[in-house]
């Protein structure tokens, strides 16, 4: 895989993706943190689903702090790990309040320092709620990046390091959200639509052939 088939791949992407976005549901950073942190092991169908009655109840960190944990937890039961996600919500929202003015801050080492929120989150909220020019490798950017050569890596980190390195600038702000879509309804885990990929014939994915087929 070379920089110039990247460069192409990452132009035909954006053709077939023009609105590279989450698919999660939020109209503010603190909506878009709420959701992400409650996505870990969860679809964003599902989250969506609690979050569109959570959010019209509560959707500030004083009004969702107010609703205690177990008030929270009747909107997010139907969520894997509800539990300790409630715990961490409400952890978080008293922290907000008390030490950013309950404003999400805009910075890495704050936004890790949160209960329930690790490298991934902060890099979503940081790329989707203020443009920052970053890549949180889930595992559909996990698998495109090693399934197509684009990055390859073993780790989550390694993997987010290398896409770093090798994505185009232009690029740089909608990777996240290019790579993630691509996986979720092309390169799919079990089995790839590589017949109605459009980078099919730029993809170093060894099986391409066999399952353009099927």
């Amino acid at each position: 895989m070379n920089q110039q088939k990247r460069e192409e791949i990452f132009k035909r992407l954006s053709e077939c993706i023009p609105n590279p976005e989450t698919e999660l549901n939020y109209s503010t950073p603190f909506e878009l943190l709420i959701a992400v942190i409650l996505s870990a092991q969860a679809t964003d169908v599902g989250v969506n689903k609690a979050t569109d009655k959570l959010f019209k109840v509560a959707n500030t960190p004083e009004a969702i702090y107010q609703l205690g944990e177990e008030g929270v937890k009747k909107y997010i039961k139907t969520i894997g790990l509800y539990n300790t996600k409630a715990k961490n919500i409400i952890k978080t929202c008293k922290i907000l309040m008390d030490q950013y003015s309950s404003q999400v801050p805009e910075d890495r080492k704050a936004l890790e320092s949160l209960p329930g929120v690790g490298r991934k989150t902060a890099n979503v909220v940081l790329n989707t709620a203020f443009g920052h020019e970053t890549i949180a490798v889930d595992t559909h950017i996990f698998r495109v990046s090693n399934r197509t050569k684009i990055a390859p890596g073993k780790t989550v980190l390694e993997v987010e390091k290398k896409l770093m390195k090798v994505v185009p600038k232009a690029y740089k702000k909608d990777a996240h959200h290019l790579l993630i879509l691509h996986g979720r309804y092309t390169c799919k885990a079990r089995k790839p639509a590589c017949g109605a990929c459009c980078i099919f014939d730029l993809c170093e994915f060894e099986d391409k052939e066999k399952y353009a087929e099927g």
